[in-house]
């Protein structure tokens, strides 16, 4: 869920005048494009230009087929970009014929584990036009489209996209990949370098805040650990020589939006400004590229309900209205029937079609920042920028970070702001329409629950083909990839992506890669206990 629910706070009042804001122009603010870039990473677009805002919606479903089916399907019908997610196995890196993953194989993602899914997955699409946004584990989704594009003809260096990064606190609000913390970062860092020399257009490099708020804190704790995160990744890749301005321009945010419509324009328009000043003041950054950052954002699929499905139509619309306005670059609008199932293909076109009602009709995209300037905005922008950055260095002066996180101090903040939403929910003293507050019977609550309730059945033949792909494998070439990868994993001079897509391209899956590299780590090769390596 969102950010600061509560207009107590950021102690907000309920009339803001000019005494609540005391600004330097263009030192606090500036012009859209310009430094410290609050208002905005680009120039506003010439008088009449069509609107640069990517239009998305978050897809993927089944077997890789199914889901470039579903890609069609929505740039047929609007979308000018792709998001794809993978299914739960997926996001854990694991294979699906592994004995826990076979029940989730596909119903809530695409299911991704060789060479051939992501070349299946991409077939026919128009690369060269579209970007193409990613969540899925980092390295091996940078490491299959890159195999993907040589294998369907499309350059790498052409490449456009992105891939969610969230290395530090995925354990904890996202996916387990049970991995050690180290491994973790390694895979952050080195698929950021693989992308920086091998597909430099593309962003490897997407710090994803979303499954940090959707843990249930505050916009000031979603951006301050958004930024702990950022600016771990940032020095290691700097440790190992790389120049800051040869790969932040390729940095992005990818933020959640919830429903306090003025708190999430004000983090957004606080982050665009906390990040311009850390990598020019902190990490040296010269390239103005490194300094205006991209801001994505998803709304918050926590927000939606399994009552009164019609409400999260209502939800959606107000959150694109808000992203919107804060300039955000690309957006994704969480389905009606978020709560119940990956989207329908009705929920797709009703997401589509908010973004193109809002971006067509209304014209709140059509001035640059329409909110600047606002005694509101303005004062919520500046407190949230300053409360973002004192709490993360707070924090940063506790110690180690990865420290911390191996202590459980993330986790128990994540806990604690689950089990107080919960409680806020169930007392009634944070009210939710159709929830606790302007209830209705189950048996009047149908409309849209015969689209929302259909069943999405696990892809059982999934499984059973990867298994059956295994036994016709050139295993000696497979066993050769694999340990070679764990060979590069014990050598950190060397880059793990690289081993992975000659792994890949060698016919090995991402379970196994994970595997080796689970042991080069000195962890088991599965810790389920279920799989053995290849040898």
């Amino acid at each position: 869920m969102s950010a600061i629910d509560e207009p107590q706070a950021l102690g907000r009042r309920l009339v803001y005048g000019p005494d609540d804001v005391t600004l330097d122009y263009q030192d606090d603010l500036g012009n859209p494009g310009e430094f410290p870039y609050v208002r905005g990473s680009r120039p506003p677009r010439a008088q009449g230009a069509p609107s640069e805002q990517v239009i998305r919606a978050l897809s993927g479903e089944g077997p890789a087929e199914r889901s470039n089916e579903q890609f069609k399907y929505l740039l047929e019908h609007g979308a000018t970009g792709l998001d794809v997610i993978g299914d739960t196995p997926t996001m854990a890196s694991m294979d699906p014929d592994h004995p826990y993953a076979r029940h989730s194989v596909g119903n809530q993602g695409v299911s991704l584990c060789r060479a051939d899914d992501w070349v299946r997955l991409y077939a026919d699409l128009p690369l060269e036009e579209i970007s193409v946004s990613h969540s899925l584990p980092t390295a091996f989704g940078v490491a299959g489209m890159f195999l993907a594009a040589r294998r369907l003809g499309w350059d790498p260096l052409l490449l456009r996209g992105s891939m969610i990064l969230a290395p530090l606190f995925s354990e904890d609000t996202s996916y387990s990949h049970n991995i050690p913390l180290e491994l973790h970062m390694r895979l952050a860092v080195d698929a950021t370098i693989f992308s920086t020399e091998r597909m430099p257009r593309f962003h490897p490099f997407v710090e994803d805040t979303y499954f940090i708020s959707d843990g249930s804190v505050t916009a000031v704790e979603e951006m301050a650990l958004g930024f702990i995160e950022l600016r771990e990744v940032v020095r290691r890749i700097l440790a190992k020589g790389v120049d800051i301005d040869s790969f932040a321009p390729r940095i992005a945010l990818l933020v959640n939006c919830g429903m306090d419509f003025f708190g999430e324009v004000a983090k957004i328009r606080a982050a665009r400004g906390l990040y311009a000043e850390m990598m020019r003041d902190e990490f040296g950054a010269k390239d103005p590229r490194s300094l205006a950052i991209n801001v994505a954002a998803h709304t918050s699929g926590a927000t939606m309900t399994r009552e009164q499905l019609v409400n999260n139509v209502v939800r959606g619309a107000c959150q694109t209205m808000a992203l919107t306005m804060a300039g955000v670059r690309a957006m994704e609008i969480s389905a009606f029937d978020e709560a119940i199932r990956t989207p329908s293909e009705a929920a797709h076109m009703v997401a589509i079609r908010t973004q193109q009602v809002v971006q067509i009709e209304t014209g709140v995209g059509d001035v640059a920042d329409p909110l600047g300037g606002s005694y509101y905005v303005e004062a919520l922008t500046a407190e949230m920028r300053q409360r973002i950055k004192e709490r993360y260095e707070a924090i940063e002066a506790l110690g180690d970070i990865l420290e911390l996180a191996q202590q459980g101090y993330f986790r128990a903040i994540f806990e604690e702001a689950m089990v107080d939403r919960s409680r806020e929910v169930l007392d009634g003293s944070r009210r939710v329409v159709g929830v606790n507050a302007a209830k209705m019977a189950p048996e009047d609550d149908v409309l849209l629950r015969d689209i929302a309730e259909k069943r999405i059945e696990p892809h059982y033949e999934v499984a059973a083909e990867i298994a059956r792909w295994r036994e016709m494998r050139d295993m000696p070439a497979v066993v050769r990839a694999l340990d070679e990868l764990e060979a590069i994993g014990r050598d950190e001079s060397r880059n793990v992506t690289e081993g992975i897509v000659d792994a890949l391209e060698a016919d090995a899956t991402m379970g196994e890669c994970i595997g080796v590299l689970r042991e080069a780590y000195g962890a088991p090769y599965d810790p389920l206990g279920k799989t053995v390596r290849p040898r």
